[in-house]
């Protein structure tokens, strides 16, 4: 009988993985990884437009000063930043500031290949005993991340927005979490991201892609670390609830104007609705059996009825765009992060028009929604489900995401992500 000669072997399963020969890296992480570095040294000149919010808010918070401290949002609505930001940003205080600036934008920049990295694993684990082949895989998320990266950087370098950042890293770990069928794991992410920024809140219908057994205690978890973060600043200071009627102006490029909002600024109902539609968009993912896609809704309902429209707002619809891309379907060229970046980045620098940019805003927000609810599922091969809604290859909602079929289409060790 013929054997296959150690180097064979070697080889073959280097190519199975991705790997890259005698190093524990893969050829699309190398890849990524100089593809943020060539947008982080391009944006990095002129980075950390906001960098200075994230240095007032955890000085005034940490440093005793008068109108910080627990009435810090009672004195400074326009913080519209998260306890855990501002703690996050206290890493970086000991630093010069320019230095602690560009260790930030490092930092983030980071987490977002950190990110990409999650949402592979995700798909992984998600798809495991479907047959799936990881190498299409990894050419997928590839693709997406090449489009996700400069909208990242955006964020992360640019407006330095640490707040943002955490939020949609959070988030990511609560998905990834969510296809290991760890309830408390995604309780806690997804408090820390609403804790990292309020309008994270539009991601917690992840919770009810668990099994219906699990959601009390995922939802334990999100009230108890929610409340320890929030409450302190609102028992002590009634004029904390300052902060959640702050407004900004309603810009001629939102989706609000083409919706018959002419306000100058934020209309009072503006920001109850944007979470309302956020959590039910996300609740009807999951009815839908497609709880890849709660991301992505939720971040629509954001641009859609946010006053502004600053380029970094873009990043959360992109990690929308990654994980339905990644995980939500199964097609090797991730169109909807493509599509994203060039309606909402690409059209901000072509599109002379305001006006023209708002429609393009709310078209593809409509657009978008639209497909990723109501698109007819495809079952694959190999999965079983549960009980409820049909999952968004064909699947159940109802089974447990971490839990496959044992001995279908097992990955090669060391190839998830």
């Amino acid at each position: 009988m013929r054997t296959a000669s150690p180097a064979r072997g070697t080889g073959d399963y280097e190519a199975a993985t991705g790997r890259i020969a005698g190093l524990p890296v893969r050829r699309h992480h190398v890849l990524l990884v100089a593809w943020t570095v060539l947008w982080f040294l391009m944006v990095e000149p002129s980075g950390g437009v906001s960098w200075h919010y994230l240095r007032q808010g955890e000085q005034l918070l940490f440093d005793q000063q008068p109108g910080g401290g627990l009435s810090l949002y009672a004195h400074h609505p326009e913080l519209q930043i998260g306890p855990v930001s501002l703690a996050a940003a206290r890493l970086f205080a000991p630093f010069p500031d320019h230095v602690g600036q560009v260790l930030a934008e490092a930092t983030m920049s980071a987490l977002g290949l950190l990110m990409l990295v999650v949402v592979g694993r995700t798909a992984a684990w998600y798809y495991l005993g479907t047959g799936t082949n990881h190498r299409r895989l990894q050419q997928r998320l590839l693709v997406a991340g090449l489009a996700f990266i400069p909208m990242w950087v955006e964020v992360s370098v640019r407006f330095a927005h640490l707040d943002d950042v955490l939020a949609l890293f959070f988030t990511t770990l609560a998905a990834y979490a969510l296809s290991r069928g760890r309830a408390t794991a995604v309780g806690v992410y997804l408090a820390l991201a609403v804790d990292s920024k309020p309008w994270a809140l539009s991601f917690v219908p992840l919770i009810l892609a668990l099994p219906r057994p699990q959601w009390r205690r995922a939802v334990l978890w999100l009230g108890a670390l929610v409340a320890v973060a929030w409450l302190p600043f609102y028992l002590g200071t009634s004029g904390s609830f300052a902060a959640a009627r702050f407004t900004i102006p309603n810009q001629a490029a939102s989706s609000l104007r083409w919706l018959g909002v002419s306000d100058p600024a934020t209309p009072w109902w503006d920001r109850p609705a944007q979470a309302a539609l956020g959590l039910g968009l996300g609740t009807a993912a999951v009815l839908r059996g497609r709880w890849p896609a709660v991301v992505l809704v939720g971040a629509n309902a954001r641009i859609l009825f946010d006053p502004s429209v600053y380029t970094y707002y873009t990043a959360s619809i992109l990690l929308g765009t990654l994980l339905w891309d990644a995980v939500g379907q199964k097609r090797l060229v991730p169109w909807w992060s493509w599509i994203a970046l060039a309606a909402l980045y690409g059209g901000t620098l072509v599109i002379p028009s305001d006006s023209a940019c708002g429609l393009v805003r709310l078209a593809f927000v409509v657009v978008s929604t639209a497909y990723v609810l109501l698109r007819p599922a495809k079952r694959p091969r190999g999965r079983r489900g549960g009980r409820r809604g049909r999952a968004p290859d064909g699947g159940r909602a109802g089974a447990e995401p971490g839990r496959r079929r044992a001995g279908a289409g097992r990955v090669p060790a060391g190839s998830r992500g």
